[in-house]
């Protein structure tokens, strides 16, 4: 349960009092815009306008639709042209011109899949939806992120490890999955991790408290520095999900 509440988190499922909902730019800032993406999974591109002073245009959206499909099945979905002006506006504020997608639409064969080989994979993602993405932009990846959490726009997962951020047009929240000990993670506006002896902390150094005391996991500094192995970072996940858990109270 504790780990479908952090994957929730994720998912947008779930929001905490802290968390938006996400916020539209204004369809005036939106017209005229132009994505060049590429799709290292299939080797197709994509290069053209999606917006006119009308607003989407029906035909490229269907063929953004087709670019961003399941790779694994080759099933497809309308993808959202929420999250398609939320990585434009995120491309213009990092000064890109052209992003890879590594992840758009998932049926939700592909993600129950996933989910039980990869960490982090929600099982009510974004993904399934047609209204997430995960992007890679080169050396420019972290000023990307950055500008995508500053615009409050929707989700945003930041994955420095794997060289990737995730964007969503579900409610506003932000993770960071970390491969030194995968034990960050943004709840609301506070960041929630682990020190030395076990202890959750939040932003500051304060320490999370339960009836008092100080949360605790077993385990303290017997924990390795490095987590490699899916089953480890699964019980990681899950102390952290127990983090959010404690967080959400206090």
């Amino acid at each position: 349960m504790d780990r479908r509440l952090f994957l929730s988190l994720i998912a947008g499922t779930v929001a905490l009092p802290t968390i938006a909902k996400a916020i539209p730019d204004a369809p005036s800032a939106l017209t005229l815009r132009r994505l060049s993406l590429v799709n290292p999974h299939t080797g197709e591109t994509f290069d053209g306008s999606y917006r006119d002073d009308s607003g989407p245009i029906p035909e490229v959206m269907d063929e953004l639709s087709i670019f961003l499909r399941d790779f694994h099945s080759g099933e497809q979905i309308a993808i959202d042209v929420g999250v398609i002006d939320f990585l434009a506006s995120v491309m213009d504020a990092a000064g890109q011109n052209r992003a890879t997608i590594l992840s758009a639409y998932r049926t939700v064969e592909t993600n129950s899949a996933l989910s039980k080989t990869t960490f982090g994979v929600a099982e009510n993602s974004q993904h399934i939806f047609g209204r997430a993405l995960d992007v890679h932009f080169g050396e420019k990846l972290s000023d990307a992120m950055q500008a995508a959490r500053a615009m409050q726009r929707g989700g945003v997962g930041w994955y420095p490890q794997s060289s990737f951020m995730h964007i969503d047009s579900g409610p506003v929240r932000n993770w960071t999955m970390e491969h030194r000990g995968l034990g960050t993670l943004l709840v609301g506006n506070r960041r929630v991790h682990f020190n030395s002896k076990g202890e959750v902390l939040v932003e500051g150094g304060k320490k999370l408290l339960a009836g008092g005391k100080p949360v605790v996991f077993r385990g303290g500094s017997s924990w390795p520095a490095h987590i490699t192995t899916v089953r480890a970072r699964l019980v990681r996940l899950r102390q952290i999900a127990r983090a959010a858990f404690h967080a959400r109270k206090a």
